[in-house]
C-alpha cells in the first residue's frame, strides 16, 4: 500500500464535506445574493461536478492532470462568477466565493499528485483568481490566500519526501531480498562442497596409497572451508598466504 494513499482518501472527503459547507453557504445567503439563480446554477454544477470525480481523487493512477486542470477551471470559473451575481457589499466585507473553502480541495489535488511545485502554480492561479474577485489585495483576503498557498506546497513537499522514503525502503527491501537469496545459495553450494570434500576422505582413507594422502588433504580442506562459514575470512596480516594452501601440497596429474 502506497503512503500516499490515505491522502488520497482525505482528499476525496475534503471535497464532499467542502461542497456540504458552501452549499449550506448558498442557502443560508440565497435572500443577499443579486442573482440567486445564477449562484444556484454554479452550485449545482459544482455539486455535479464533485459527485461525478469522486472516483477521479481516489488514487494518483486516476487523478489525471487533465482532470486536475478541469477541477482548478471549475473552482477559479466559481471565484471570477461571484462578483457578478453577489452584491457589492457582500464581497467586500469578506463573504465567501461562491465555491468557499472547496477550492483548497483543487489546490490540494496539484499538490498530492505533483508536489509542491504544481501545489505552488495552482495555489497562485487561485490567489489571482481571488485579487480578481475582491478588485484589489484586501487584508482578509491575502491573509487566507497566504494560508492556502504556505499550506498546499507544505503538502506537496511532505507528499515528496514520502515518496523518496517509499523508493528508498523499496529499494532497501529488493537489496535484502537479493542478499537473503545470495546467502541461501552460496549455504547450498558450501554443503556440497563439503559432501564432496567428505567423500573424497572416506573414499581415500579406503582405496589407500595415494589415494589416501589425497582423501587427508581433502580432510583438511573440509575441516578450513567448515571454519571459514562459521567463522568468517580471516583478516589479519597474512591470512591470506594463511589460507592458501602451500604450493605443490596437491598431487599433479
Amino acid at each position: 500500500m502506497s503512503v500516499e494513499q490515505p491522502l488520497w482518501r482525505a482528499l476525496t472527503a475534503y471535497r464532499v464535506l467542502t461542497l456540504l459547507y458552501a452549499l449550506v453557504l448558498y442557502v443560508h445567503g440565497f435572500d443577499d445574493y443579486e442573482h440567486p439563480l445564477g449562484a444556484g446554477a454554479y452550485m449545482l454544477v459544482l455539486t455535479v461536478w464533485t459527485a461525478l470525480t469522486v472516483r477521479m481523487v481516489s488514487s494518483a493512477e486516476r487523478c489525471t492532470l487533465r482532470f486536475l486542470v478541469g477541477d482548478l477551471t471549475v473552482a477559479v470559473v466559481g471565484i471570477l462568477l461571484t462578483p457578478l451575481v453577489d452584491a457589492h457589499d457582500r464581497i467586500a466585507e469578506g463573504t465567501p466565493t461562491l465555491p468557499s473553502i472547496w477550492t483548497a480541495g483543487a489546490v490540494l489535488g496539484f499538490a498530492v499528485k505533483g508536489g509542491w511545485r504544481w501545489a505552488a502554480w495552482a495555489s497562485t492561479v487561485v490567489c489571482a483568481a481571488n485579487i480578481i474577485e475582491r478588485g484589489g489585495f484586501a487584508q482578509d483576503a491575502v491573509h487566507m490566500l497566504m494560508l492556502v498557498w504556505v499550506a498546499s506546497v507544505a503538502i506537496g513537499y511532505v507528499v515528496e519526501v514520502a515518496r523518496a522514503s517509499e523508493r528508498t525502503l523499496a529499494r532497501a527491501l529488493r537489496i535484502e531480498a537479493a542478499t537473503r537469496e545470495r546467502e541461501r545459495l552460496a549455504r547450498d553450494i558450501h554443503d556440497g562442497v563439503l559432501q564432496v570434500l567428505a567423500m573424497v576422505q572416506r573414499r581415500g582413507a579406503a582405496i589407500g596409497g595415494e589415494a589416501a594422502e589425497l582423501g587427508r588433504m581433502a580432510g583438511e580442506q573440509e575441516i578450513a572451508l567448515r571454519t571459514l562459514i562459521s567463522t568468517g575470512p580471516a583478516t589479519g596480516p597474512g591470512a591470506q598466504d594463511a589460507a592458501a594452501p602451500p604450493a605443490g601440497s596437491l598431487p599433479g596429474p
